[in-house]
């Protein structure tokens, strides 16, 4: 049990200090949502490009590419992207171009109608986490997408979450859940450690993330 843990304790005293900064974070988080389609849409390109990077890189790249995200072409973003030396030039454009196409063929680039349109919050990740004509997304990056603009309930299992998991003998091993079936369970259990301690699971995962990056970023 996650109570036996040393860290149990240090996690409610933690919380008390970076509540505020926590829920702020989470609130602008929904702001981004109420920005409309374009927001949400850099959203999803945010979470596409950093995977398998880091949260800094991915801003710096979606800094780099803001104003063509909608409109360029493969050639014109990596291009921009190779000549601010970003890492993934290549295939992260290629992501983009790909997602976007399917996207604008699907729902015309309504994000928001789209979002709306299911009644399963599962059945939503599902969406982008298992589609083949959305690039660059496992259900972590569709979870990150989907709490980075205001959907509440989701894990974002990554290593910073699963070593503090592992350090509170919650689970056994760090290795990223490879299938749907193992992402579930160990987000369930994300779910009871946070109900331990008294708070949501978007609280407790920005709690997490800041013990190890010393940061509350997205």
């Amino acid at each position: 049990m996650p109570g036996r843990s040393p860290l149990y304790k240090e996690l409610k005293r933690d919380f008390d200090t970076r509540k505020y900064l926590i829920t702020k974070r989470l609130k602008e988080f929904e702001a981004v949502y109420k920005q409309g389609d374009q927001a949400i849409f850099e959203e999803l390109c945010y979470c596409i490009v950093t995977a398998g990077s880091s949260a800094k890189m991915g801003m710096r790249t979606i800094d780099v590419l803001r104003d063509i995200l909608i409109t360029g072409t493969l050639e014109e973003l990596q291009n921009r992207a190779q000549q601010h030396r970003l890492r993934f030039w290549r295939i992260k454009p290629a992501y983009i171009v790909q997602t976007r196409d399917f996207l604008r063929q699907f729902c015309n680039l309504k994000l928001r109608s789209l979002l709306e349109s299911f009644d399963c919050k599962y059945a939503r990740r599902d969406f982008f986490a298992r589609n083949p004509l959305i690039k660059g997304l496992g259900y972590k990056e569709a979870s990150h997408f989907l709490r980075n603009i205001g959907f509440q309930g989701y894990a974002i299992l990554d290593k910073h979450i699963l070593n503090s998991l592992h350090e509170m003998r919650v689970i056994t091993k760090t290795s990223p859940p490879s299938t749907r079936k193992h992402y579930l369970a160990i987000e369930k259990k994300l779910e009871l450690v946070a109900q331990d301690l008294g708070m949501d699971i978007d609280h407790l995962d920005l709690l997490l993330w800041s013990r190890k990056t010393g940061e509350i970023l997205k």
